[in-house]
Order: C-alpha cells, then sequence, then structure tokens
C-alpha cells in the first residue's frame, strides 16, 4: 500500500471518532436545556397560581374574615386553656400533701422530686432539683417569695427511722457547698429518717437547718411553709406579703 493510501486510510478512521466526540456536548447542553425549560415551566405555572389565589380572594373577601375569625377563636382558646391549666395547677400545688408513709415508699430521686414540690406549694416558683452526680451537695434549690435563697440536701431512708442515721459527715459536706458553691442564704438537710445528736449540734454551730422525721411529718402533711416550721431562719431579702 502506498503512503498516500495509507494516510487517507487513517484520516478516514478518524473522523467517526471526532463525530462521536462532538455528539456528547450536545446531549449535554440538550439536558441543561430541557432542564431550564422544566423549571421556567414551573415558575410560570406557580406565578399564574398565586395570581389565581389572589383574584379569587378579591373576589371572595370574606373568606380572609372567616379565616381571621377562626384563627382569633382558636388562639383565645389556646391561651384559655394555657390559663385553666395554671390555675389547677396552682389548686393543686396548694392542696399538695404527703404522709410519711408515701415519703417513705419513694424512690430517692422521686423523694427529692416531693422535696421540690413542696417548696412549689410554698411559693417557690423556681424550685428545681439538681440531684445527681456532681451535684456537690445540693439536690433541691428554690428562691422563697421573701427572696431568700434554699438550698437543700436530701436524705432519704426507706426504712425510715430504722434506716442509717444522718450524721455529721453529711452535714459537713452541706455547710462546705451550700453556702461558697450555691450561694444559699439558708442551707437545710431533709430526712425521713434520724439524725445524729452531733449532727445536730453541728448544724446549731454552723448555721444549718435539720428538717428530721417529725419536722418533715409537720411540713408535707400540712400547709405551713418549712420557714415558718424552722428556727433562726434569716430575715427577708425584700418585703412580701408572708413576711
Amino acid at each position: 500500500m502506498s503512503p498516500r493510501a495509507r494516510k487517507g486510510r487513517a484520516a478516514s478512521t478518524r473522523r467517526p471518532s471526532a463525530r462521536r466526540r462532538s455528539r456528547r456536548p450536545d446531549k449535554r447542553r440538550q439536558r441543561a436545556d430541557d432542564r431550564l425549560t422544566g423549571f421556567l415551566v414551573a415558575a410560570v405555572l406557580g406565578i399564574a397560581l398565586v395570581v389565581a389565589v389572589i383574584n379569587w380572594l378579591l373576589v371572595h373577601w370574606w373568606f380572609l374574615i372567616v379565616i381571621g375569625v377562626l384563627a382569633v377563636m382558636t388562639g383565645g382558646g389556646w391561651v384559655h386553656r394555657k390559663r385553666q391549666r395554671a390555675r389547677w395547677e396552682a389548686v393543686r400545688a396548694q392542696g399538695l400533701r404527703y404522709g410519711l408513709s408515701q415519703l417513705d415508699a419513694l424512690h430517692h430521686s422521686r423523694f427529692e422530686d416531693a422535696v421540690r414540690d413542696l417548696m412549689r406549694r410554698d411559693g417557690c416558683r423556681d424550685a428545681v432539683r439538681v440531684g445527681g452526680s456532681g451535684d456537690l451537695g445540693a439536690d433541691v434549690k428554690a428562691t422563697d417569695p421573701a427572696g431568700r435563697r434554699w438550698v437543700i440536701q436530701c436524705k432519704h431512708r426507706r426504712n425510715g427511722l430504722a434506716g442509717s442515721a444522718v450524721g455529721t459527715p453529711d452535714l459537713q459536706v452541706l455547710n462546705g457547698t451550700a453556702r461558697q458553691v450555691h450561694g444559699a442564704d439558708i442551707a437545710v438537710i431533709v430526712t425521713n429518717g434520724r439524725v445524729t445528736a452531733p449532727a445536730v449540734a453541728f448544724a446549731e454551730q454552723q448555721r444549718l437547718h435539720v428538717v428530721d422525721r417529725h419536722t418533715l411529718a409537720a411540713w408535707a402533711s400540712g400547709s405551713r411553709p418549712l420557714w415558718e416550721l424552722l428556727r433562726a431562719v434569716p430575715p427577708p431579702r425584700k418585703p412580701n406579703s408572708l413576711s
């Protein structure tokens, strides 16, 4: 085969591949055009739908009034139900009572919840349970209506008086963190069990308050706030109807 024939054959074999490569950009361009067309069609249909809705509302303007009235009624009903729940919650809190047998049967975490709820019953709206790992001696924190900050450590004994007694080490933990760490005005330890005599003496020396089983029974089953059952509590930080 002559050189000229070989060159012509090579050129003829390369031309189809060049044509095949030229088709690919055309397909991509066609797909891009199709997507753009679809987007434009969807946009036109959306605008047409919005215009149709606006025109319909302009003709049927009373429909907007009906929707507004229904919205106001729904919102008013929601507010009314919320206020009613708040009133019922206040009534429930005012009537909250616990017997010692109920408290004895609680899990220790539920005992902390009960102490928190009793503080809320007494008017401490911000009472919260913080007991758990790393609580640094505070199980319940609350601010009473007189502005005093309470830090309470709970010691639950399932066997009540038959359980282990609360001792001086428990009071030392409370004394070390209640004021310095938690900013307490009143530091209290609450138990449904016994408190040793040295622990009571230590509490008096360090201006700590002990709520033993007897005081707990009076507090939980009655309606008097805890600060009326304890002696030598600090004076109110601010004037209030309870002070």
